[in-house]
């Protein structure tokens, strides 16, 4: 090998990939970084920008099998999956109930609480490091109900955030506005929890993540990796992503493509239960964000964030895979909550997007070596948390890996 060949690949410059190619980059390692398009225009661009390392309840939680058939006959329910993709999401949504056994959910929690750990320090030092700290707001997170009803029906998340030691209190209507005074009438519980941040511009975090990598000598290439070929003898390492035009060769090869991952490892033998939930979000622009936090409507799965652009509100989970156009229909149902909750968005521009979620039934990502392929490491499947898990993902398979 060349001096100058990559000693390591990563598929997908989305925040997972950017912050494992910058890790990897720091420990000595001569990478190149390859997506199918501009860096962080995938998950990355549409992301309500949280970081919840209190996030430790997996998304099945004990009783979730008596919930989703009616949020699936809701057209405006959280949960979507058109009836001709039924059939198609049927052995995930089995696999999702499965997931919900409390002695599971023990299990999941456990896991997402390690994988979290130390998450908002890194990011702060990974956002002074490549010259960008006003990218993170640390005034915590709101997460708001109509009544005390609404708060029960979450009880199970909170007494697992408890256990786990995250910092919450229950507030009450007078609260809830001295944090956030535009909040509509309609919300009159509150949880606040004042350690956890938002990244106000998760687009331009991964810009920056980039281009300090390429100020550093990294590789920054745009084409899609369509297959993984072995390159060496069976127990070595060696592989050769071939794109459409051209191929590219490393021994050391991490599949970060987010729901892209999936079809690589199919042409390599494995199969893993992943699916995109797809999710959609508004920002509205030319507005000052109503906000001054990341707000969760909870009763309605969205999340809002002041952005440096406007007011973001993202959520809802849509079945319908990689191919499927969106349905815009699900962002109009967002841009509704959003201004029913505060009265000040006025004429405010709307930009709807879509994207995808890369999904496990178990809330769990894969990061990791692949089982049986030498030199071929997983980093996918974060699902609604890859910007917290990112660089903790980053840091662990760098060491991992080098």
């Amino acid at each position: 090998m060349s001096e100058t060949a990559p000693t390591h690949i990563v598929i997908g410059a989305g925040i997972v990939g950017a912050a494992t190619a910058y890790a990897l980059q720091k420990r000595g390692a001569r990478v190149t970084l390859i997506d199918r398009g501009e860096p962080g225009r995938g998950a990355s661009y549409g992301n309500s920008g949280a970081l919840s390392p209190g996030s430790v309840a997996p998304l099945a939680m004990p009783g979730v099998l008596k919930t989703v058939p009616g949020m699936l006959l809701d057209p405006q329910g959280p949960l979507h999956v058109p009836p001709e993709y039924l059939f198609t999401a049927l052995p995930w949504l089995l696999r999702f109930v499965a997931a919900s056994a409390p002695e599971q959910v023990a299990r999941i929690s456990n896991a997402l609480a390690q994988l979290h750990a130390g998450a908002i320090d890194r990011h702060l030092e990974l956002a002074r490091e490549i010259g960008a700290p006003e990218l993170i707001i640390q005034r915590g997170h709101l997460h708001l109900y109509p009544d005390e009803a609404a708060l029960a029906k979450d009880a199970a998340g909170w007494k697992l955030r408890e256990q786990h030691g995250v910092k919450f209190e229950r507030i009450g209507r007078e609260q809830i506005l001295a944090l956030e005074s535009q909040v509509g009438p309609r919300y009159q519980v509150g949880i606040h929890m004042p350690e956890q941040a938002t990244v106000v511009n998760p687009f331009r975090y991964v810009t920056r993540i980039v281009a300090a990598f390429a100020a550093n000598g990294g590789r920054v290439e745009q084409g899609e990796v369509q297959r993984l070929e072995a390159t060496a003898p069976p127990g070595n390492s060696g592989w050769r992503c071939v794109g459409a035009a051209r191929s590219w060769e490393a021994p050391q090869v991490v599949i970060a493509a987010g729901a892209w991952s999936l079809r690589l490892l199919e042409g390599i033998g494995m199969h893993v239960p992943l699916e995109t939930q797809r999710g959609y979000h508004v920002t509205f622009k030319g507005v000052v964000a109503p906000i001054s936090r990341t707000v969760v409507l909870a009763d309605r799965k969205a999340f809002l964030a002041p952005m440096e652009e406007g007011l973001r509100i993202g959520g809802t989970v849509e079945f319908g895979g990689l191919d499927r156009l969106p349905d815009y229909r699900r962002a109009r149902l967002l841009a509704q909550f959003a201004r029913e909750t505060f009265a000040g968005l006025g004429d405010a521009q709307e930009e709807v997007w879509m994207g995808h979620r890369p999904c496990f039934p178990d809330t769990l990502p894969r990061v990791g070596p692949a089982p049986a392929h030498p030199g071929l490491w997983l980093a996918f499947g974060h699902g609604h948390l890859g910007l917290t898990d990112s660089v903790n993902t980053a840091r662990l398979l760098a060491e991992i890996i080098t």
